[in-house]
């Protein structure tokens, strides 16, 4: 677990260091100076882009990861594997672009009405879609190599930057919206161009291709999984873009950009995930070739209890803080109306995360085909709930669905993957770490009630005095929670960590 511990970690803060950013650009520039309509532009923009690559990567990024033990090799810098990650994008590319202009008078059609905005940029949809895709490519190319600190840079920061810069720009009068828009598309392509920078830097990739190497039993198992993944992709990459999707073509983009700010909290209980994704994948993948079930099912396990863990505290600090956060948010009354779709969008990224990593053991083994059908499941779920649950609670509903949708979907497919493959996520450690969350929002709630609001005139204090109060009594619980966890020894790596910043010598 070393180089996955030191990995994560600087991926870790990388994400952070890209959420300081976001926060910044989300919450304090977008909301102050772009109308709500142009807020949920952006996120339309974005959602449907990376709709538009996730399906023309063809699974490109958890096909590399399943094939790549089988052309590593140092000294021939892996047979030219990057090679073959270049071509079968770029071949998706151009069939679901085509499939684009198709079924473009469908979209304008349900777009038109109660997003017109969107209509008038959607054409620009396909150039951030192909820099968005490569630009995951190279990352994932980098993650084969165990090198995911500058990509995630480039992600998470190189990108949020780039952005802040553009939006700036248009504040200031120097663009128009339509150069903000195209803004937003060359952030992606300087992201990909030092993306591809890195990869070369690096010395260990070949753009030849050696197909002698491909063995006829790999062809034809390759072309077989990318099929599937191409079915599953088509069904799968919907669900992170259906919400956005129904409330802009239902309820507009106004409604939508209130959405999109709750969202963007509920996305920073992920994002250790991400790190310890990237760094894991690799490794459960040679696991699973080698049938070491046992290190992929230790794997599977941290992983899960780790981002339970992180997910968690991340989920506690903001939601027993949303209320001042709108307060403190420019025109934040306009946004406050997304406080429970962050709750319920944040219980179902947490969900999603802790979880998602048995999805992965499945894709790396011989019963991949089956998940299909539970995306199949969610896919159609989701889409059923959001068709009834927006009419009738608004974007609240978009969230319902997606806590639903995920909730059914984790439970069927990991009582498969349990029984397939005989690995679980799930340790006894896992329901300590939610019994002390619970002991944690019941002493926040305590305090806040007999302890803060006991003070007098607490209402009527600054501010800045509420801002104290919160960051006092947020920090003495957290402190609290991690000395539970450490109490309990749930995690040995934590301890470490732990033992270290307190200079004590381990015990072992």
């Amino acid at each position: 677990m070393g180089i996955v511990v030191r990995q994560s970690i600087k991926g870790t803060l990388m994400n952070y260091l890209g959420v300081a950013v976001g926060f910044v650009t989300t919450f304090f520039v977008m909301t102050k100076y772009l109308t709500q309509e142009e807020v949920g532009l952006t996120r339309v923009m974005a959602d449907a882009a990376l709709l538009l690559s996730g399906l023309a990567a063809l699974g490109t990024n958890t096909s590399a990861m399943r094939y790549y033990p089988y052309f590593k090799d140092k000294y021939t810098r892996d047979h030219g594997f990057f090679g073959w990650t270049l071509i079968v994008p770029a071949m998706g590319f151009v069939i679901f672009t085509i499939l684009f202009f198709v079924f473009k008078d469908f979209i304008i059609n349900k777009f038109s009405e109660e997003s017109p905005l969107f209509v008038d940029y959607m054409y620009l949809v396909i150039p951030m879609a192909f820099f968005m895709m490569y630009m995951t490519v190279f990352e994932t190319n980098a993650n084969l190599l165990m090198r995911i600190v500058v990509p995630k840079f480039v992600r998470e920061v190189g990108v949020r930057l780039f952005t802040l810069g553009d939006y700036i720009l248009y504040i200031t009068g120097v663009i128009s919206l339509d150069g903000m828009v195209i803004g937003l598309c060359l952030a992606y392509t300087f992201a990909t161009l030092l993306n591809i920078i890195y990869l070369l830097c690096l010395s260990k990739i070949s753009f030849r291709i050696e197909p002698g190497h491909v063995s006829k039993w790999l062809r034809k198992d390759f072309m077989f999984y990318t099929l599937f993944l191409t079915v599953a992709a088509v069904v799968g990459n919907i669900i992170p873009s259906l919400n956005t999707f129904f409330i802009s073509a239902q309820m507009g983009l106004a409604i939508t950009g209130i959405y999109t700010i709750a969202s963007y909290m509920a996305n920073l209980v992920e994002m250790p995930y991400r790190s310890v994704s990237a760094i894991s994948r690799p490794i459960i993948s040679q696991a699973m070739k080698d049938n070491d079930t046992q290190r992929a099912a230790m794997m599977c396990k941290s992983v899960s209890l780790h981002q339970l863990i992180a997910g968690g505290f991340v989920f506690f600090i903001i939601w027993v803080n949303i209320d001042l956060f709108f307060e403190m948010l420019p025109n934040g009354e306009k946004y406050a109306d997304g406080k429970w779709v962050f709750f319920l969008l944040g219980l179902a990224k947490l969900v999603n995360s802790s979880l998602n990593i048995g999805v992965t053991v499945l894709s790396y083994s011989k019963w991949y085909y089956l998940q299909l059908v539970f995306t199949a499941i969610l896919t159609t779920i989701a889409i059923v709930l959001n068709n009834r649950l927006i009419p009738a609670m608004g974007m609240t509903g978009a969230a319902w669905s997606s806590i639903i949708s995920f909730s059914i979907y984790y439970l069927l497919l990991l009582t498969l993957i349990i029984w397939k493959t005989k690995i679980s996520p799930f340790t006894w450690k896992e329901v300590l770490v939610i019994l002390i969350m619970l002991v944690l929002f019941v002493i926040n709630w305590l305090s806040y009630e007999y302890i803060s609001k006991s003070i007098i005139y607490f209402n009527s204090i600054s501010l800045g005095g509420k801002l104290v109060e919160a960051l006092l009594r947020t920090g003495i619980i957290v402190a609290i929670g991690l000395a539970l966890i450490y109490k309990f020894n749930i995690s040995k790596e934590i301890n470490e960590i732990i033992n270290k910043v307190l200079r004590i010598k381990s015990k072992e």
